[in-house]
């Protein structure tokens, strides 16, 4: 993005500034353009070697959770459960045998000639039967259990591994972004400052926060005593690979990163009112519970409310923290598959290692999956299909992701029209794969369905809230083996 400021200098000249959001050619500073709100010198002192210990951190992460010996127990896992539930069905099968035959020689026993001395030692000789059918399916269980423990134990030592370099993870990133935070300078027309950091308290700021372009043209204006007259941001440039960016278009200032800034540098100014803009509804007060078990449940989340809190944020209202606090006696919950705050619906949740992974590996294979209800602003060509469009993170943008088919990772959603109206279309969308944004994404990108959801912020037009239900999922009870399928009705 690239900005222009319209100023008035004391002497009644009128001119512009530029200016760029983020870097530009791998530089904060280049000629010509508004300079970054920080000291660069500052910064440098502390930020490089930072970064270095929290790129090797992640890729410790990286290996302990999809690295060859996670990935291993994850498949010993696995197999352990489909050959003890092999064994298991297999010795059910003869115990069962076994009974029908005892109660076929008992009713023998029962018409037949023999002496009651005998037909009693008969009967004692079936009870030992039976006494030793529930002996060895004791005996079983118990192996089984010893057999899963020492992988579950291998599982909780390595999830203390990875909690342990998230902890020292989110405690590094927290300190280097408080010192980028503090060294960020923001003024305001009445020739007041504050830090960035300040501005958000008690929360940590935004990504980003401060490095737009808005922010650095009213600084410089300030600095040289420049009155900013109108302001304006614009793409500039080929379309990014996300396809929602177009040159020569304009777009307002981003409500995360600058929706707290800009008021306070606008301070002392005589300036037109801010358009309106919907606020996201809030999380309700509970968590409704769908189904739950020993081994698993199941919850609606509203839209608003966090699926796990922020690295910076550990105890934030979450449905993690909440199910955290109404049962302590699981070494769970353990999310699978987290829905992003807007986006409401069903969420799967297993209460220990095991459970979590037999059902990720259901999930895996396509033996399990979850349908999501959406309406989409525009129209869709075709009434079904599979998009199939790589995806990774854009670092310039985050929390953006993009399209990259040389370095995305491979991502998969079946889409079937439900509903047509004017102006939008309603679809069911099934997730193949599981990537950040994929919906949001595949539906909104020309190669995907050219329509972005209703109410996405990111990748198609603010509104009321995101249209993204999580209505259905179906999925086999790890511990049963009963086909589990849960709905709930989508609230649009």
């Amino acid at each position: 993005m690239f900005g222009v400021l319209v100023v008035a200098a004391p002497d009644g000249r009128v001119g512009y500034l530029c200016g760029f959001s983020g870097m530009l050619d791998e530089r904060w500073h280049v000629d010509g353009f508004a300079p970054p709100l920080f000291d660069p010198v500052a910064r440098d002192a502390f930020w490089p070697a930072g970064q270095a210990e929290l790129y090797a951190l992640a890729a410790r992460h990286a290996e302990l959770v999809d690295g060859a010996e996670a990935v291993a127990l994850r498949t010993r896992l696995a197999e352990l459960t489909e050959r003890q539930a092999a064994a298991t069905a297999e010795l059910r099968a003869r115990h069962e045998e076994n009974r029908r035959l005892r109660q076929a020689a008992r009713r023998r026993l029962t018409e037949g000639t023999l002496g009651e001395e005998e037909r009693r030692a008969a009967l004692h000789a079936l009870g030992q039967e039976s006494r030793a059918d529930s002996e060895a399916r004791r005996r079983q269980d118990a192996a089984h259990h010893q057999e899963r423990e020492s992988l579950a134990e291998a599982q909780r030592e390595l999830t203390a591994r990875r909690t342990e370099l998230e902890r020292l993870r989110a405690g590094l990133s927290r300190q280097l972004w408080r010192q980028i935070a503090a060294s960020y300078v923001i003024p305001n027309a009445r020739g007041e400052t504050r830090t960035l950091e300040v501005m958000f308290a008690p929360e940590p700021p935004p990504g980003g926060a401060g490095d737009c372009a808005a922010p650095k043209l009213l600084a410089q204006a300030y600095h040289h005593r420049l009155k900013p007259l109108a302001l304006a941001e614009f793409w500039w440039g080929a379309p990014p690979l996300t396809g929602d960016r177009h040159a020569g278009e304009y777009y307002p200032a981003c409500q995360s990163k600058c929706g707290a800034v800009l008021p306070y540098m606008l301070e002392g100014l005589s300036v037109d009112p801010a358009p309106a803009s919907a606020a996201t509804p809030g999380p309700e007060d509970e968590l409704r519970v769908v189904y739950e078990d020993a081994w698993l449940l199941v919850v609606d989340k509203p839209c608003g409310l966090l699926s796990v809190p922020g690295r910076h944020e550990p105890r934030r209202d979450s449905v993690l923290v909440r199910l955290q606090s109404r049962s302590a006696a699981h070494s769970g919950p353990l999310i699978l598959h987290p829905l992003e705050a807007e986006t409401s619906g069903l969420l799967l949740v297993a209460k220990d290692l095991e459970t979590h992974a037999a059902l990720h590996q259901q999930f895996g294979r396509s033996e399990a999956d979850k349908r999501y209800v959406a309406w989409l602003d525009g129209h869709v060509t075709g009434d079904q299909g599979l998009i199939e469009l790589p995806l990774r993170a854009d670092p310039e943008q985050r929390p953006r992701h993009l399209v990259d088919p040389l370095h995305g990772k491979r991502a998969l959603t079946e889409w079937h029209v439900l509903r047509r109206t004017d102006a939008r279309t309603r679809v069911s969308l099934i997730p193949r794969t599981d990537r950040t944004h994929q919906l949001r994404v595949h539906t909104a990108h020309p190669l995907g369905l050219g329509a972005p959801l209703v109410g996405d912020r990111l990748y198609g037009r603010d509104d009321a809230r995101l249209l993204l239900h999580a209505e259905a999922v179906t999925f086999t009870h790890p511990r049963s083996g009963e086909r589990i399928h849960l709905e709930s009705p989508p609230p649009f």
